[in-house]
C-alpha cells in the first residue's frame, strides 16, 4: 500500500486495464476488479482481475499481475494475463474476497468496475485517466 509519500508508477493500472482489453476483448469483460497497487517509491505492483462472459451464465475469470517501476530515463510495465478458470458469475465476489484474505502481500479490497460487456463503460473507466498515461496510440 502507498502511505501518500511514494508517487508509484502511475502509468500501471490505466496500461494493464488497456492490455486486459486488447486481449479478453472488450465486449467480452463483464466486471473488473483493480486492486490497491503496493508502491515503493517509483515501483508498483498490483493485480488486476476480470471475468468474461462464458456459456451458461458463467464468467471465465483472469488476473493480471504486474510490476512496474520508472527511473529517470524508461518506464516499464510488465505483467501477463491468466486463465484461472470458470465460476458462475454470483460467486465471484466471494472469490474476491478470498484473494483479499489469501494475499500474502496484504492487498486492501478491489475497486469493482461493471463493464457489462459494453465498451463505452470500459472507456469511460479508461478516462479516468489522463491520456499520457495510456499506452500510445500506434498509427
Amino acid at each position: 500500500m502507498n502511505d501518500g509519500g511514494d508517487p508509484g508508477v502511475p502509468e500501471a493500472i490505466p496500461r494493464t486495464l488497456q492490455k486486459m482489453a486488447r486481449r479478453l476483448g472488450d465486449s467480452e469483460i463483464d466486471r473488473l476488479w483493480v486492486f490497491p497497487p503496493l508502491i515503493n517509491g517509483r515501483r508498483e505492483r498490483g493485480l488486476v482481475a476480470a471475468s468474461c462472459f462464458a456459456e451458461d451464465g458463467a464468467r471465465r475469470l483472469y488476473t493480471a499481475p504486474y510490476f512496474a517501476e520508472r527511473t529517470g530515463t524508461s518506464l516499464t510495465v510488465e505483467g501477463g494475463i491468466t486463465e484461472e478458470g470458470q465460476a458462475p458469475s454470483d460467486r465471484l465476489p466471494r472469490v474476491m474476497q478470498g484473494v483479499v484474505r489469501r494475499s500474502e502481500i496484504e492487498l486492501g479490497e478491489p475497486r469493482t468496475v461493471e463493464i457489462g460487456g459494453d465498451p463505452e463503460k470500459l472507456r469511460a473507466l479508461l478516462d479516468e485517466f489522463d491520456d499520457d498515461l495510456l499506452e500510445p496510440v500506434e498509427t
